[in-house]
């Protein structure tokens, strides 16, 4: 292949959950100038509508509002996605919530609350579509994990448990699919301000986020693009199980 094209999503279909905001809008408008056609699916509709206007400046996208914690959301959703598009080349699982408190304080209701979203839902969305891709031979699934899968994660117990699901669930996927076709990989994002936790995070929490991190600055949303346009294309094709952290260094740091 040549180098220009390694990289390139043209003639390809993917649906990003969580495209509305954040990460996953950034994802979703990086996969639309790399020539793919794109659905974006979020619980607001107000904001999903919004995101819609926005990307469809850079190309075909279309929105659906769904929850995919629950299991009718979820495959209404994929179903609805396949009816439009056809097939899916990619999926990339960006949903997510998070609560911040010690973890002797989480409640049942705080535990079905993010579990269900960030990771149940995970779960069913690779499977959900994975039947699809499996049965086409063919297809990148790139799963949002975090730093809280790799590390201890104080106030975040609860958080950092499905994010810690996420990441052996894209490496036992990955294991289980890689010979019939289908890559399963996931990235790692340091600390980035966005819906999910500007706003939830101390003034305390961003300084010791900042000093333990070897860029010394916050990442940009945009910074994460790259190595999703990376696994969902061929150039990744024999890239499998894999998570890519896009931390500033963080993880590779001791002192």
């Amino acid at each position: 292949m040549q180098a220009a094209t390694d990289f390139s999503l043209a003639g390809k279909t993917a649906l990003v959950i969580g495209g509305t905001s954040g990460i996953g809008k950034a994802i979703a408008a990086g996969y639309l100038r790399s020539g793919a056609q794109v659905v974006i699916a979020g619980r607001d509709a107000g904001k999903l509508a919004q995101a819609q206007a926005e990307l469809a400046r850079l190309g075909p996208v279309t929105g659906h509002p769904a929850d995919v914690s629950t299991d009718d959301g979820l495959r209404g959703l994929v179903g609805r996605t396949l009816a439009e598009v056809g097939h899916l080349d990619v999926l990339v699982n960006c949903q997510g919530v998070t609560v911040l408190k010690p973890a002797e304080e989480f409640s049942g209701a705080d535990w079905s609350a993010v579990i269900d979203t960030d990771l149940r839902s995970v779960f069913f969305a690779c499977t959900e579509v994975g039947r699809h891709m499996l049965e086409r031979g063919s297809g990148a699934i790139i799963n949002i994990a975090s730093l809280a899968s790799h590390r201890g994660w104080p106030r975040s117990a609860l958080y950092a448990i499905a994010k810690a699901g996420v990441l052996s669930l894209t490496q036992t996927l990955g294991a289980e699919w890689a010979a019939r076709g289908v890559r399963v990989n996931a990235i790692s994002p340091g600390f980035f301000m966005t819906d999910l936790n500007r706003d939830k995070m101390s003034p305390e929490r961003k300084a010791l986020a900042l000093a333990r991190t070897p860029a010394g600055r916050f990442g940009e949303v945009d910074e994460l693009v790259g190595a999703a346009i990376y696994l969902a294309s061929p150039a990744a094709g024999f890239v499998n199980g894999q998570s890519i952290a896009v931390d500033g260094g963080f993880l590779a740091t001791g002192l």
